[in-house]
């Protein structure tokens, strides 16, 4: 599937960071492994591991497909382009429960695009999309020295809690009225 069939099947929506930057978002699909690969292999080492919660130099096949082939209702995986350049700079997931009550999220931002609003604004997303499917809440699970996401988090209306079993992680709670 070519990019411009992709951009017919999933019209670009528009987003604008609090910095101005102008994103055009649109969902994953299994075409676009390869675009992630070499999107996450921009993403910082420490980006990685704290995406992925283990330490990994590279992002292939098996970490790929989750955020590739999903069914766009339960799961959703969402690409971030720069309008200027059209370069890939984030990703976001958001992976609802069996019951459509809860969902776990996820971001992702390019290293040279960090501290310009693109998590806050992927973050403003998945919410969205959490109400629109109709959640209840959405976590987050954090590794404690993410203090970055954590913070961005708790901005947001998130509230940590401990994860029973891992002192190493936080579990991090929006609720939705």
């Amino acid at each position: 599937m070519t990019a411009a069939t992709l951009a017919e099947l999933a019209p670009l929506s528009e987003l604008v960071t609090r910095d101005g930057l102008v994103l055009d978002v649109r969902p994953a699909f299994a075409e676009d492994e390869a675009l992630l690969e070499a999107f996450f292999d921009r993403v910082s080492a420490a980006d990685r591991r704290f995406r992925f919660l283990a330490a990994s130099r590279h992002v292939g096949h098996d970490q790929l497909q989750p955020l590739t082939h999903v069914d766009h209702w339960r799961t959703e995986s969402f690409l971030a382009f720069e309008r200027d350049s059209g370069a890939l700079i984030a990703s976001a997931m958001l992976a609802c429960d069996a019951k459509m009550e809860a969902g776990e999220i996820a971001v992702s931002v390019r290293c040279d695009f960090r501290g310009r609003g693109v998590g806050w604004t992927m973050l403003d997303l998945l919410a969205a999309e959490a109400r629109k499917r109709g959640l209840k809440r959405v976590i987050s699970i954090e590794d404690r020295d993410n203090h970055s996401a954590i913070e961005l988090e708790r901005e947001k209306g998130f509230v940590a809690h401990g994860m029973d079993g891992d002192p190493h992680l936080l579990m991090l709670e929006r609720r939705f009225d």
